[in-house]
């Protein structure tokens, strides 16, 4: 029963590293939705994984289009929940990588007609994009002392809402790195190796009561 504790103890000690390694935003960063221009019911904007990637939904009975980095027409979703993004915008490929480091393929150009390709129907769309998070590498030089929360900058990202033109706006925050303290997630992790290594200690020694039973009870006859 020790010797599986222990096991679990070092494998749930290694699930924060796990998770951290995973993590695609930077946890230095987080970048906050302030507004949606014009605003709309049905139209939400959250920011997932501080500063990775943003969830537009859309339930407002009108097409939502969100313009790439040149202007042109990037993605879409649809009034009727059809999610779709434009093979000839630069963005479709640049937000594949958190620093734009892709190749963009020949004949992609915002002077083209949209080559409109459809992703779902579910009426949200969720992708990276380079207008609201930190473009470079180490510590912006606005941020004087790491050790405090400071903005970085304001952001925004043009979109239309049927024949409406708008935009999504935020911020963009440095953050201090946590204290070190043990997330609640790993905490959970580790209380759940722990009760299924317990559950299985458990299991081997009735399975080993059982043929011993048996023989006492042999030995009675």
């Amino acid at each position: 029963m020790r010797r599986l504790l222990a096991v679990a103890v070092v494998c749930a000690c290694a699930l924060p590293a796990a998770t951290a390694f995973a993590h695609e935003g930077n946890p230095n960063f987080r970048s906050d939705v302030r507004a949606v221009t014009p605003a709309t019911d049905g139209i939400t904007i959250e920011v997932l994984n501080r500063d990775d990637r943003l969830l537009l939904t859309n339930r407002s009975g009108q097409d939502v289009l969100i313009e790439g980095y040149q202007g042109e027409p990037y993605a879409r979703v649809l009034a009727d929940g059809t999610v779709q993004v434009n093979r000839n915008s630069e963005a479709t490929y640049l937000n594949e990588e958190r620093f734009g480091q892709v190749a963009i393929p020949d004949g992609v150009s915002p002077d083209v007609d949209p080559d409109w390709q459809t992703l779902s129907r579910t009426g949200r769309f969720e992708w990276h994009d380079h207008r609201f998070h930190w473009m470079a590498e180490g510590t912006p030089p606005i941020v004087e002392d790491e050790s405090k929360t400071t903005k970085v900058n304001d952001w925004e990202i043009p979109i239309r809402i049927g024949d409406r033109a708008g935009a999504i706006t935020g911020t963009l925050w440095w953050t201090p790195q946590d204290d070190g303290s043990v997330p609640i997630a790993a905490i959970v992790a580790l209380a759940a190796v722990l009760v299924a290594a317990a559950a299985f200690v458990m299991i081997v020694r009735r399975r080993r009561r059982r043929p011993a039973a048996a023989d006492t009870q042999r030995e009675a006859w």
